[in-house]
């Protein structure tokens, strides 16, 4: 039987909130014995008795009563108050609630649909976009992340703990918390866009030093603090990928509260004590970038798990909204997709790792539209021809000479013929010209060059004549596009500020006075633009979020990525960025490819074209 320690949760709602925090506030008497307690502005509370939620003002009257048996306050600020849950004991449903402070008042939202299990834990976690989401845990170790607002959405399903007796998010940091009963603290991904692998932050024996269960939590910038079944105050501070348990406090406490900050309040035997915290947080909270939000998703491809890799876009010369989406499948062969995202086209090529393409290319009196595959399985390069309906045909598989072939990308030369750059696992790059003789395409080795570790993502700029190099774990690099120059490779940037590992797919815009190279920073799922020229200026990074309207989940570990600024019409009258995305969300499925506008990049970077 897991023993209920009241949690009281500070709602840091503005400035004078956070100003208050040095000071332990008034406890009304009469709230000593609640099930749990959040403190709010203007010195009110929020307080869960056995049979009611209670609104109570700071000379401890009660202003509002919501009739309701439940356990596990959360709450976040919304304008003018807060919005709370609990989880009604009754229902087994988590129940939102909406908080009035001006008014004084509480109101039942409608509750949330039933998770298909018995709830254990309930908490909430407000993401970078400023979306509510709920994590709701059942006592199996099933759970599942949903999305508040005017239409309640399943995120995801995700496997926890058995036996988890509480759970608090780290906003910043989107880490969930959750306790394990009889075996410690653990930190999950918040973020639904990204795994939900775990780390352990203390143990009990034989697996770590935790002495006894966990009773209650509280976040902290950086860490996070809990009371344990004989009362101690223990707090860990997070230390890059690790956790560091600060020395425990013998408090005897009964109830912990967070009041924002690195500031804390216990309740005791001798009342309520706010204890000094040394407390240093070594972990900053990621980089807050901006937020765009996807224009359309594809089709999910058809197997489960790392299938979808890398798009490329054909542009339909005739009429640009009927241009076509390529996306490799590298379980099964390659995908074609409207500007709708309805799959159109489907290939069986085999294992397809990398695509691109290149249209009005020249051999001899020919004129062709032709895509470039990677196929791991017979480290060759598969040529499609593309029609003018977006129809493609397999044309040929030219093979190379590497071990492990992994990633492409092309060039139209200045005569208007195809190069075409393959890399294996090893580092190896091979430059290949793409001939055509007798009906029958060709390929001529024209040069090869090498990086130290694993590449991937590559562009050839057609504009400037310069290839760009994605090094994985390193770097990104720059060298000549062209087959009678040395590939002498240049650093663009190293991973660390605005590059995260691993460093994959890249493209193009070309703008009227403007080029910008894309890479897809896949460590901190981000995507950074550069000039596309010397001395290739950082211009900024976004994230590509979700949009609950639109039942479209945002994006996140990208693989590949391509971009065109070619006018396709509505949103996308000055072009889109097409990308890989990792995970698929809302509901969980087989992973696809979003698009999403130029036009919003541009304005949330502040780009010119």
């Amino acid at each position: 039987m897991k023993k209920i320690v009241s949690l009281v949760l500070l709602a840091t709602l503005h400035a004078a909130a956070a100003a208050a925090a040095a000071t332990a506030p008034n406890v009304p008497a009469s709230l000593a014995k609640t099930e749990a307690l959040a403190a709010l502005p203007g010195g009110a509370w929020l307080a869960l008795d056995k049979n009611a939620l209670r609104l109570v003002g700071a000379d401890g009257s009660e202003r509002a009563r919501l009739a309701v048996r439940a356990e596990q306050l959360d709450l976040r600020p919304v304008d003018g108050g807060v919005l709370a849950i609990v989880m009604d004991s009754n229902t087994e449903r988590v129940q939102p609630v909406q908080v009035d402070l001006a008014a004084g008042s509480l109101k039942a939202l409608p509750p949330m649909p039933e998770a298909g299990f018995g709830l254990e834990a309930a908490c909430m976690y407000r993401d970078a976009q400023g979306l509510d989401h709920v994590f709701m845990v059942g006592p199996d170790g099933q759970a599942q992340q949903w999305l508040l607002g005017t239409e309640y959405r399943l995120v995801r399903r995700l496997a926890l703990p058995t036996a988890v007796t509480h759970c608090r998010v780290d906003d910043a940091h989107a880490t969930l918390f959750v306790a394990e009963e009889g075996m410690g603290l653990w930190a999950f991904g918040a973020n639904a866009e990204g795994p939900s692998a775990r780390v352990p932050v203390a143990l009990r024996a034989p697996y770590g030093k935790l002495a006894g269960e966990i009773e209650g939590l509280a976040v902290l910038p950086g860490g996070v603090a809990a009371l344990d079944e004989k009362g101690d105050l223990l707090t860990w501070r997070r230390t890059g990928a690790n956790w560091t348990a600060l020395p425990a406090r013998a408090l005897g406490g009964k109830q912990l509260v967070a009041l924002g900050g690195a500031a804390l309040m216990v309740n005791t035997k001798k009342g309520w004590q706010a204890p000094a915290l040394a407390w240093k947080a070594d972990a900053l909270a990621p980089r807050a970038l901006p937020i765009v939000l996807p224009r359309m998703q594809t089709e999910p491809v058809a197997q489960l798990g790392d299938a979808a890799d890398d798009p490329a876009i054909w542009v339909n010369p005739k009429d640009a909204t009927q241009s076509r989406i390529l996306g490799t499948n590298k379980k099964q062969g390659m995908l074609v997709y409207d500007l709708q995202g309805k799959e159109t086209q489907f290939l069986p090529a085999g294992r397809l790792n990398n695509v691109d393409v290149r249209q009005g290319l020249r051999f001899g009196d020919e004129r062709f539209d032709l895509a470039v595959a990677t196929q791991r399985d017979e480290n060759a390069m598969v040529l499609f021809t593309i029609d003018a309906k977006g129809m493609l045909t397999e044309a040929a598989r030219l093979p190379t000479g590497l071990d492990d072939i992994y990633g492409t990308c092309t060039y139209r030369t200045a005569a208007g013929g195809l190069d075409a750059f393959v890399n294996d696992k090893d580092g190896r790059y091979e430059h290949w010209q793409i001939g055509r003789s007798g009906g029958k395409f060709s390929a001529s080795l024209a040069r090869q060059f090498k990086v130290a570790t694993q590449p991937e993502g590559c562009v050839a700029d057609d504009r400037s004549g310069l290839l760009f190099v994605g090094e994985e774990d390193k770097a990104l690099w720059v060298t000549s596009a062209r087959a009678d120059q040395p590939a002498t490779l240049k650093m663009v940037m190293p991973v660390g500020e605005w590059l995260h590992d691993d460093i994959e797919g890249m493209g193009i815009y070309h703008g009227d006075k403007h080029s910008y190279l894309v890479v897809s920073s896949q460590g901190n799922s981000s995507y950074v633009v550069f000039d596309a020229a010397p001395p290739f200026k950082v211009r900024g990074a976004f994230r590509i979020g979700m949009d609950p309207v639109a039942g479209i989940d945002g994006a996140s570990e990208t693989d590949g990525l391509e971009v065109s600024s070619a006018n396709f019409g509505g949103p996308y009258a000055r072009g889109m960025l097409v990308v890989h995305d990792g995970f698929k969300r809302m509901p969980d499925a087989a992973q696809n490819y979003k698009a999403v506008a130029w036009d919003d990049i541009a304005k949330a970077l502040k780009l010119e074209d």
